[in-house]
């Protein structure tokens, strides 16, 4: 007997069978492209994580004779400093950032549009400019004691080269901190619960103490938390007034007693004191985002005492934080231009434009991946993969610089041994400087980055797929112009920072590779103040670009 298939069975089969290959080409497809993608975002964050490793994994190399000096003459001084700067910092500047949000945000005054953004410009002078600028007025042979004495006032003003004149400085420069999240937080509350305190018969000052104020305090904290670790990454400042901190011991420990050993040890330690900083910013930063409801923003009339006295207090801290030490390097530059500018600035400027640019390309580059790989895969190992990629921008500059000459030390000496090489061709290079800045810098680009592609809609992006079987179309068409703006602010703010930057390119680069901001530092250094201007000028005005852009991003959101 001869039986014949089913014929049912016979025409389904081949189809059934193409359909079931075509699905597990596709999700093994999705898998490949899964690994893939989460590979790198982890090799990225382990780059980003070398240093730190590096530098924590230095005490397992004791080198007691320098120890027993350090914690005998160093240390000690060192934790003294540090904790006035950090408590000096937190009152004044958590003090004039949350009034001045406060005046500006919610009363009209004389003036007060224009200091609502004009307080912001201190963030475009670097703290180690506003440190020698600072110096340099009040000094003895500075234009304030000299014009005191021409009026016949011959009383001495107080030295500022010490622990309070540095915390009164860094004050200056990182209020900023606070009076954009705090000005955020009392924008964001609008007059309605004010209004309804002040039916109660609370005064405005009630008002500000029961109602706005606890309301604001999460954001406020985040300010003092951010304030607070670049105080503690700062290292021009503190070296300007003389004052030892754990980022001067650090670069004391490598160039002063020839010891990377000691240096990555002391960056341990600030990297345990940092830590604890951060989980502070975390907690504080949880509480934000639930603790500010979306309000009007209509202001209150003053009477004419008070409007005058918030004009002169906005008046007052622009003037200290900015304006005046404005002129002053405008001044120090007009005065010492012919004498200061020679060929050798072509080399500070095309050094400090090379370095910032190869960086910020880089880190932008990178940013885009990682944002990218992170709206892909939103679980949780890809949130910390995120996280620890962006680890470095709480580390300071001279840590990071150690963390990175160690293992580029150490495989400089493994090409010499293996007869690669006769000398060392990596330690001094630019490569050094820019793995370092790279990891310092990584969430300046990746924030602006990650918020702008959040704005692509997970309906747009399925649309496009639907539209186009292209990626590269896809990239072209849809993710590049919504990927655009972000990508602008990420390689301008990322450049700025980077021209800024002083410590690691001081510790990383060769001799006789200078940039201006190194400039700044030889020439502050010597005490010739007026010759440091020029290079700082040069900075300060390219810093007002990131100003401008937070000052724009501000007033879409309030």
């Amino acid at each position: 007997m001869i039986t014949t298939p089913d014929a049912s069975v016979s025409e389904q089969d081949p189809i059934s069978s193409r359909a079931d290959d075509n699905q597990t080409v596709s999700q093994d497809y999705a898998l490949r492209k899964r690994i893939i993608s989460k590979s790198v975002l982890g090799l990225i964050s382990l780059f980003m994580l070398v240093p730190i490793l590096i530098v924590l994994l230095s005490w397992t190399q004791p080198v007691a004779d320098i120890w027993t000096h350090m914690a005998e003459y160093v240390l000690p001084q060192v934790l003294k400093n540090t904790a006035i700067l950090l408590f000096m910092v937190a009152v004044i500047s958590g003090t004039i950032g949350t009034v001045l949000a406060w005046v500006t945000s919610m009363y009209r005054f004389p003036g007060q549009r224009f200091f609502s953004w004009a307080l912001m410009l201190p963030l475009a002078i670097p703290a180690y400019v506003l440190a020698f600028v600072t110096i340099g007025i009040v000094d003895f042979s500075g234009p304030l004691q000299t014009g005191l004495r021409d009026f016949g006032i011959t009383t001495a003003i107080p030295s500022v080269r010490n622990v309070w004149g540095a915390g009164l400085v860094l004050s200056l420069a990182f209020y900023p901190y606070v009076y954009l999240l705090a000005r955020q937080a009392f924008l964001s509350q609008g007059r309605r619960a004010i209004e309804a305190g002040q039916m109660l018969g609370l005064s405005h000052s009630r008002v500000f103490f029961r109602l706005a104020l606890p309301q604001a305090l999460p954001w406020i904290i985040g300010g003092l938390l951010l304030a607070s670790m670049e105080t503690l990454a700062d290292f021009g400042a503190v070296s300007v007034f003389n004052v030892d901190t754990f980022t001067t011991a650090i670069y004391k420990a490598w160039f002063g007693f020839f010891s990377l050993t000691t240096a990555a040890q002391l960056a341990a330690l600030l990297i345990g004191v940092i830590f604890i900083v951060v989980l502070f910013e975390q907690y504080w930063q949880a509480k934000r985002g639930s603790s500010i409801t979306q309000g009007s923003n209509q202001r209150f009339d003053a009477s004419t005492p008070a409007k005058i006295g918030m004009s002169l207090l906005c008046t007052f801290v622009f003037l200290l934080a900015f304006l005046i030490p404005f002129l002053q390097l405008i001044y120090w530059t007009a005065l010492n231009f012919r004498q200061d500018f020679d060929a050798r600035y072509i080399d500070f400027v095309t050094n400090s434009l090379m370095i910032a640019s190869m960086t910020t390309v880089f880190i932008a580059f990178l940013a885009v991946i990682i944002a990218w790989i992170k709206r892909q895969y939103p679980d949780k190992s890809t949130k910390l993969m995120t996280t620890l990629a962006n680890l470095g921008y709480v580390v300071p500059g001279t840590v990071l610089a150690v963390g990175i000459f160690i293992p580029i030390a150490w495989l400089d000496n493994q090409m010499i041994a293996f007869g690669i090489t006769s000398q060392q061709v990596l330690s001094g290079s630019v490569i050094v400087m820019l793995l370092a800045l790279s990891t310092r810098f990584m969430t300046v680009s990746f924030q602006p980055v990650d918020r702008q592609l959040q704005r692509l809609t997970v309906n747009q992006e399925a649309a496009a797929k639907l539209l186009s079987d292209s990626a590269y179309q896809r990239w072209r068409h849809v993710m590049l112009p919504v990927l655009s703006p972000g990508v602008l602010t990420a390689l301008l703010m990322g450049f700025v920072e980077v021209m800024k930057e002083m410590p690691i390119t001081l510790m990383t680069r060769r001799q006789g590779w200078d940039t201006l901001a190194v400039r700044v530092f030889e020439m502050t250094s010597e005490g010739m103040w007026g010759r440091a201007a020029l290079p700082s000028l040069l900075i300060v005005l390219v810093g007002l670009l990131p100003v401008w852009i937070l000052l724009r991003q501000s007033d879409k959101h309030s």
